[in-house]
């Protein structure tokens, strides 16, 4: 059986090309299921007309008072009653083929918990950016041969890299992944999904683009504010705190999520050395002394350890900072 799950939110405007995009996939699914966390728009009237010409019975929950996503969504799923679950946003459009490939994939692979994809970035009229989010995030080629080869869990602790609106999960991986935590900033439902099961082995992609995502014109393209390099003039005359206080809220962070995945008894705890090491690394620096000269052997002895490849791909950027600033 497979079941669809929505979480929705004031999405009318976008939600019918998303619904039709289920009902035409060629591998039909068996139901959706739809908690909408208090809408104020049409939303619940879209979803009702909808329901009454889908070809598969749609279950409409609504909250009676704002869950958030994390808590909404797992709501949603505890509610579904498929052997494959497939989340879905509320703004998005799927391929016809999308069911079809991720199903085929669970039989393949009796062993995997969960499959991911790529998908096309659109903009608010539906039209292709001509990018698609892996792009974004840099899940390159590279990247995904680490994944590939067991070291999945020490790519996301570097970032997201699974969209929710693209996962499918076996209803059988659930009762241990739930409740989803809300303590940490940022880290909602699909990035602890990705997480735990990562550090399991049981999470896997399909390298195509399964899914339109869309881009509203009121956010930045990509996924979070990209990064700016500091200007090397800037560099000298910007207050010390500017610099510090951001990387004491990314140990702090880290140290939160280190804590968390510790708790959970799923997979060897040898896999966190390289978490316990970036948040440890971030400590450092956002306690390394004013006076420059005894900055010197910390950070050289973390540059020799490649410890700064946690704070950038470009590593000697943050050294220079780390040294002169």
């Amino acid at each position: 059986m497979i079941s669809v799950a929505m979480c929705t939110y004031n999405g009318a405007i976008f939600l019918p090309e998303q619904l039709e995009s289920i009902a035409n996939q060629i591998v039909p699914v068996d139901e959706l299921v739809v908690c909408d966390d208090g809408s104020t728009d049409d939303t619940i009237q879209v979803l009702r007309s909808f329901s009454e010409k889908l070809p598969f019975p749609v279950f409409i929950h609504q909250n009676e008072k704002n869950l958030g996503s994390t808590k909404n969504f797992e709501k949603c799923l505890s509610l579904c009653r498929g052997d494959i679950i497939f989340f879905s946003d509320q703004d998005d459009a799927w391929r016809e083929d999308k069911v079809k490939k991720q199903i085929a994939y669970f039989e393949a692979h009796p062993e995997i918990d969960a499959v991911f994809s790529d998908a096309m970035i659109m903009d608010d009229d539906s039209k292709p950016t001509g990018h698609t989010i892996w792009e974004e995030i840099e899940f390159n080629e590279a990247a995904q041969n680490k994944w590939m080869h067991g070291e999945s869990h020490e790519i996301l602790f570097k970032g997201f890299v699974v969209t929710g609106a693209t996962l499918a999960i076996r209803k059988s991986a659930l009762p241990a992944l739930m409740p989803f935590p809300t303590h940490i900033p940022d880290f909602i439902h699909d990035a602890y999904i990705a997480m735990i099961l990562s550090l399991q082995e049981k999470i896997e992609f399909i390298n195509e683009p399964l899914v339109s995502y869309r881009i509203h014109a009121s956010q930045q393209v990509g996924f979070g504010a990209k990064v700016e390099y500091v200007r090397f003039r800037d560099r000298f005359s910007r207050d010390r705190d500017e610099k510090l206080i951001p990387l004491q809220e990314k140990a702090d962070k880290l140290e939160e999520l280190y804590l968390l995945l510790l708790q959970v008894p799923l997979y060897p705890k040898d896999k966190l050395r390289k978490l316990r090491a970036a948040k440890n690394h971030f400590s450092k620096r956002a306690n390394l002394p004013k006076n420059r000269v005894r900055r010197f052997v910390p950070v050289v002895t973390d540059m020799i350890n490649g410890k700064y490849s946690f704070s950038s791909k470009d590593w000697w950027l943050p050294v220079f900072g780390d040294l002169f600033e």
